[in-house]
């Protein structure tokens, strides 16, 4: 509603199924056919990547709302603006917090996928960097379903801390189930992500879990309220961090498009490269390579059925309950 440089606005939707070849074929179709003015990026590293080749050729601005895995803006590429919290520092929080409670030891875990390696690797990275041993850094083969041998060796091995990446949140819940099955216990267990069907799935189990969240309802961002009111309204639900990136990376480009006075490509790249804003998806700055500097997320803990938000330390509504108590005992 209201338009944009005194023009309607009109959203053509098309579904990529989560292919990187359709995604590809889709792109083209709407800059070359259906000439739309504008483009937003698909969900996740891995349909970026693979789009992204056709958006530079027609050097259309192209804010990503979901895609974060670094190598994506490493290779020269002028039109695309990164707006998550880079892959790498998916589990900071959880291995932050583990070094401020001189926890010493840390598995990484990765389904071996571009954004989940990203992210295990930063991990893997800050924990070194923090005087952490890394006992364990494995990739799996996506689809797979039995953990038992990786969860018997971080048994094994004593592990405090167990982080782990994935992109599919069926991985997260077996790897909990397994847990609770085998008797697997750590001091900390955390996951690149954190979203409501992870509890519903889990129940109890999921009790002490940590998780990196892009969005909270509660975070102090502007316009969040508007914004939860408003698609509760209309979904009759709460809006995951997928809804509000998607959202919040339209604000963005509206303010781009609003203090360029274009949409002319060259003009909204130097607006973006140099615009620093706060959306109700979080704070936006953006180096030389459109990479995100701005955004690092927050890590949750679920307590009581609930997420709560836990770390950095500006904005946590409660502290960790540390340590994670073994199985046998809950």
């Amino acid at each position: 509603e209201g338009g944009l440089l005194g023009r309607s606005i009109e959203f053509v939707i098309h579904d990529d199924g989560s292919d990187p070849e359709r995604a590809i074929e889709l792109y083209e179709r709407l800059i070359s056919d259906e000439g739309v003015d504008a483009i937003m990026g698909p969900y996740g590293s891995t349909l970026t990547e693979a789009v992204s080749p056709v958006t530079e050729a027609h050097r259309m601005v192209h804010i990503s709302p979901l895609a974060a895995t670094s190598s994506i803006w490493e290779q020269g590429r002028e039109y695309l603006f990164m707006v998550l919290p880079p892959a790498e520092l998916f589990l900071a929080g959880l291995i932050e917090m583990a070094a401020e409670r001189e926890l010493s030891s840390v598995a990484v875990l990765a389904e071996d996928a571009l954004f989940p390696r990203a992210a295990a690797e930063g991990a893997a990275e800050l924990a070194r960097e923090l005087g952490m041993r890394v006992v364990l850094h494995e990739h799996y083969p996506s689809g797979t379903e039995d953990f038992s041998e990786i969860l018997g060796r971080i048994d094994s091995e004593g592990v405090q801390v167990f982080a782990m990446a994935a992109s599919a949140l069926d991985d997260f819940i077996a790897v909990t189930r397994q847990m609770r099955e085998l008797d697997v216990n750590v001091q900390m267990f955390g996951t690149s992500g954190a979203v409501e069907p992870f509890r519903e799935a889990l129940g109890d189990d999921a009790e002490f879990v940590y998780g990196l969240s892009a969005w909270e309802p509660g975070l102090p961002h502007p316009g969040i309220d508007a914004f939860v009111e408003a698609y509760r309204e209309r979904f009759d639900q709460m809006p995951s961090f997928h809804a509000a990136g998607g959202y919040g990376s339209c604000r963005l480009f509206v303010e781009a498009v609003e203090r360029a006075g274009t949409l002319e490509a060259d003009a909204l790249r130097e607006t973006l490269l140099a615009l620093e804003t706060t959306t109700l998806f979080g704070p936006y700055a953006v180096d030389e390579r459109g990479y995100q500097t701005a955004n690092q997320g927050v890590f949750i803990q679920w307590q009581d059925g609930q997420k709560v938000v836990v770390w950095p330390e500006e904005v946590a509504e409660a502290e960790p309950r540390f340590p994670t108590p073994e199985w046998g005992t809950r």
